[in-house]
């Protein structure tokens, strides 16, 4: 066995033995699944607000003198209270819909266990970040918490509500109706020990940190994970998360989904925060979000495989060509499922080298390009299904240099890939000249 393969195979024994099976466990936890689940029914308000913000600040210089531009910088700032208000009501305070969502699929888990009713612990957890997130001032509701900067405690109130509602039906401690009461009624009586827990604990609570601090709840908690956040935006981060996510993605789990999942609340904070300095004007503080992952780290898909496609166009292997036309249109829509599966690269030692390093080239380089600013820096969700320059040029709010650096990663990747697809190639040229002169012996010997 060449040394190579050694490598390769004590490499794979370490991800299946010891990262898999945790990946597995922390994938399938009820609370990691509602918090993802969560985020994804929330992401339709968040991606409609985004799209919005975009008309509301034009990606053209202040002073320019181009007719169109200057019409519609000339409009935004006329009408700019219109145009946000959709905006403010999407994005500005998605931690309400995120801690709703996370409640209501975290309530769903325990349905048949304990009974609970999603839709009243969705309702609790609404109410109980209002009341921590939003008090009362001089009349009316702030909402500089709801957006950003409430994203940990929505989830951390969600996991609260409904885990106190869960425990208060475990020990039976409610008010019981008989059973001829409806059920809609019933549901309603059930809420009201929780709903004075809530009350008894969060508020004295909120109280406390406001008089001994001068901070609301969910901005004590950002202090707190203030250097997390700010970690989770530097470029070791942004590898080792990549690093992780191919591993698995390599051993035959979706490691993009398992990544992913735990990464969105620190995405959608720095998505936040980029949005708030967009409205100021300011300079953009962070570059990785979830458009940054999806259209510029994994080209594509997941190994930023688009490359690997373009090498399979004009190969001579009549598997790997009829693979890559397979798969080049779903590859624009970054979906590369039919050639990872299809190639195959999943436990393909071939493929382990490229499929790991492309992705960590284009985030080295993604990163210092807009560390540099020499373009922009996100600024808007995404569908992930956008074919990647277009989505590139969205997210930093129609910056078509994005695009150019998307189509130039994709060449890089190309590169990467190049040596090891000419090796695979080889194996398979090798194994369908095998084939062809066995299948002309066995016409020889018929005839």
């Amino acid at each position: 066995m060449s040394a190579n393969h050694a490598a390769f195979n004590v490499i794979f024994r370490f991800v299946e033995n010891y990262v898999s099976p945790v990946a597995g466990r922390i994938s399938a936890q009820r609370h990691v699944m509602a918090i993802r689940d969560g985020f994804i029914s929330a992401m339709p308000f968040m991606i409609v607000g985004s799209f919005l913000l975009v008309f509301a600040y034009p990606p053209f210089s202040p002073t320019t003198t181009w007719g169109f531009a200057r019409a519609w910088l000339d409009l935004a700032k006329q009408f700019e209270g219109q145009i946000l208000t959709p905006f403010d009501m999407t994005m500005g305070i998605m931690s309400i819909y995120i801690c709703a969502a996370i409640a209501y699929n975290l309530g769903k888990h325990y349905v048949k266990s304990h009974a609970l009713d999603p839709f009243m612990c969705a309702m609790l957890s609404l109410m109980a970040f209002m009341l921590v997130a939003a008090p009362k001032t001089n009349g009316a509701l702030p909402v500089d918490s709801l957006g950003g900067t409430g994203i940990f405690t929505a989830i951390l109130v969600a996991i609260y509500c409904v885990e106190m509602m869960r425990f208060l039906k475990a020990h039976n401690i409610g008010i019981r109706l008989p059973d001829e009461v409806p059920p809609m009624i019933k549901n309603s009586f059930d809420l009201l020990i929780p709903v004075l827990v809530v009350v008894l604990t969060l508020y004295p609570l909120s109280l406390l940190i406001q008089s001994q601090f001068d901070m609301l709840i969910p901005q004590a908690i950002m202090a707190i994970f203030k250097p997390l956040v700010s970690a989770a935006d530097s470029l070791p981060a942004i590898l080792l998360a990549v690093l992780i996510g191919h591993l698995l993605w390599f051993a035959g789990i979706h490691g993009a989904a398992i990544v992913s999942g735990m990464l969105q609340m620190f995405w959608l904070t720095n998505l936040g925060a980029n949005q708030s300095a967009l409205a100021q004007g300011a300079p953009l503080p962070h570059i990785f979000m979830e458009a940054f992952w999806t259209f510029f780290i994994v080209v594509g898909g997941s190994g930023a495989t688009m490359g690997l496609v373009l090498c399979y166009l004009r190969s001579r292997s009549a598997h790997l060509r009829s693979i890559g036309r397979l798969s080049v249109v779903p590859s624009i829509f970054n979906i590369n499922e039919p050639v990872i599966f299809g190639t195959p690269i999943v436990m393909n030692p071939v493929f382990f080298i490229p499929f790991l390093l492309a992705p960590m080239v284009n985030a080295v380089l993604a990163w210092g390009v807009m560390k540099l600013d020499l373009i922009g820096r996100v600024i808007s969700v995404v569908p992930w299904t956008a074919p990647a320059p277009v989505g590139a040029a969205w997210a930093l709010g129609w910056d078509f240099r994005a695009a150019l650096l998307v189509v130039v990663l994709a060449v890089v990747s190309a590169v990467i890939y190049f040596p090891f697809f000419k090796v695979y190639e080889k194996q398979l040229l090798a194994q369908e000249a095998a084939e062809a002169e066995k299948a002309a012996a066995e016409e020889q010997q018929v005839a």
